[in-house]
């Protein structure tokens, strides 16, 4: 049987990765997606090392362009997207007051609009398929906003109600959309260990019963 497709973008050494590599040790081909050459190659060998299919490529979550071409590649070279895990996020402080328009439209870029772009991006070939699966990384700024960290606050609710949204729209296609809420710090040897986290991914896409999933 022909091994089935995940794409991460906002590959990292934390959740990112972490959800990746259990997808892969699931019979899962890996692409992963981030800003800098390097750091993927490090993580493509690493992921090899542990006999995990994987491939990387290259894109900006803020620049819809690059989003755009990069699931083209990803199409052209390793065929369709059968789970998608938008995990890019703009990860800085900041009250609202020291906020400007631009500054906060540069968070929303990255943390909504590049999330929507990349499901759009793999929408048309899971209805063809009337199957699929979208999952995005939540946080618990989207129920308890922080003053210290108010474009956060405001992008993690934002693409709480994107999730759930396109959930209620695409479930009659056969598309699967959900969100994990991590409701803490990502720490190592912790309950919120990447690992575990990792977890509740795998576990939404198997058991597709809940739209949302407070990690906490």
């Amino acid at each position: 049987m022909e091994k089935k497709l995940i794409v991460v973008v906002g590959a990292g050494t934390g959740v990112g990765n972490a959800v990746a590599k259990k997808f892969g040790s699931q019979n899962f081909r890996v692409v992963l997606v981030a800003r800098r050459q390097e750091a993927l190659t490090t993580y493509v060998e690493e992921f090899r090392e542990q006999d995990i299919e994987a491939y990387a490529v290259v894109a900006d979550a803020s620049n819809m362009t690059s989003l755009t071409e990069a699931f083209a590649q990803i199409k052209k070279n390793y065929g369709t997207t059968d789970v998608l895990v938008y995990n890019a996020a703009f990860m800085e402080g900041g009250r609202p007051t020291t906020l400007t328009a631009e500054s906060l439209l540069a968070h929303y870029q990255v943390d909504v609009v590049g999330a929507l772009h990349a499901a759009l991006q793999v929408i048309p070939d899971q209805i063809k398929n009337k199957s699929g699966t979208i999952l995005f990384t939540g946080g618990g700024f989207a129920q308890y906003p922080s003053a210290d960290y108010a474009a956060m606050s405001i992008d993690k609710a934002a693409l709480r109600n994107l999730a759930l949204t396109m959930a209620e729209e695409v479930k009659p296609q056969g598309i699967f959309v959900g969100i994990v809420t991590i409701a803490g710090i990502v720490a190592p040897e912790t309950h919120f260990s990447p690992d575990l986290i990792a977890q509740t991914y795998w576990d939404m896409h198997i058991r597709k019963a809940q739209h949302e999933v407070v990690y906490q």
